[in-house]
């Protein structure tokens, strides 16, 4: 669970973020929210020029129906054990920054599969610090994932996500070491590659 430092997007009384149809139980909420974003993350995607603003709007597709802030930066501090993600206040900055890198190696086209790996998971640990939304960091991050690498050639089969593996390898890249989220990356490329095959 990730625990904001100060946190006016709860219910009071409770930790139970405040959401579009009153849930006020965790696990409603919980339930609720997977159901609604799974049934959205099945509909087309946002076109975009994969910045900033699709990012945002992704996440705003996502969770239009759960969330009255899909879509917009959060403004509560955030950490989750020892790793504080980056203050709300540096966010549209660092935002800019990684994208900007992302438009810069030009969307990580015509680089092989091992070379797109690395990249993205160079891209990824960094979102991942920056945790822009309050929540749905992580779906966001997959959706425009699987985007990124489709228009770079390199299709993901999600089918074979293992959570707990990906979710091991993210945290380990919060502390710099990016290696074993791009070997994720490269299985799941190489899987859907071998089935093209």
């Amino acid at each position: 669970m990730y625990e904001p430092l100060s946190d006016p997007d709860t219910y009071q009384g409770s930790t139970v973020l405040k959401n579009i149809p009153g849930l006020r139980d965790a696990t409603a909420l919980e339930r609720f929210e997977a159901a609604v974003t799974a049934e959205r993350a099945g509909e087309p995607l946002p076109v975009g020029r994969l910045g900033v603003p699709h990012y945002q709007a992704i996440h705003r597709h996502l969770f239009q129906d759960v969330y009255h802030w899909a879509g917009k930066f959060r403004a509560v501090r955030m950490a989750k054990e020892n790793s504080t993600f980056c203050y709300p206040e540096f966010i549209p900055t660092e935002m800019k920054r990684i994208f900007g890198w992302l438009k810069a190696e030009k969307f990580l086209c015509g680089c092989t599969p091992i070379t797109f790996a690395a990249g993205t998971s160079h891209f990824l640990a960094e979102l991942n610090a920056i945790h822009p939304f309050r929540e749905g960091n992580g779906r966001t991050q997959l959706a425009f994932t699987a985007l990124l690498a489709f228009r770079a050639g390199h299709p993901l089969d999600l089918g074979q996500l293992d959570p707990s593996r990906f979710l091991a390898a993210m945290i380990v890249s919060f502390n710099g070491d990016e290696h074993a989220l791009a070997i994720v990356l490269e299985d799941l490329i190489s899987r859907q590659s071998a089935e093209a095959d």
